[in-house]
């Protein structure tokens, strides 16, 4: 392999945050520029697959609000329950 630098202005803020999830999935930049260009070849597009599974903060509140019922008209202890009280 024939390495080369390659110099990209990148805001610093982008910069800290892309590093802090990159080091979660075990990649430094470096590793993470190269597998994004590797791919970027294969598929012959953009690709954007490597991420954590964690929901954004509108998903959040809704899980929460979900877990303490509240919008919710009813909850049931059961799925039976459930089914009774929908008459099925």
């Amino acid at each position: 392999m024939n390495a080369t630098t390659m110099n990209i202005r990148v805001d610093s803020e982008v910069k800290d945050s892309a590093k802090k999830i990159l080091s979660e999935l075990g990649l430094d930049l470096s590793t993470a520029v190269n597998i994004f260009l590797r791919q970027t070849i294969r598929v012959n597009g953009i690709p954007f697959d490597l991420k954590l599974d964690i929901p954004n903060e509108e998903t959040k509140k809704a899980i929460k609000e979900a877990e303490k019922g509240i919008g919710m008209s009813k909850s049931f202890s059961s799925l039976n329950d459930l089914f009774n009280d929908l008459e099925i």
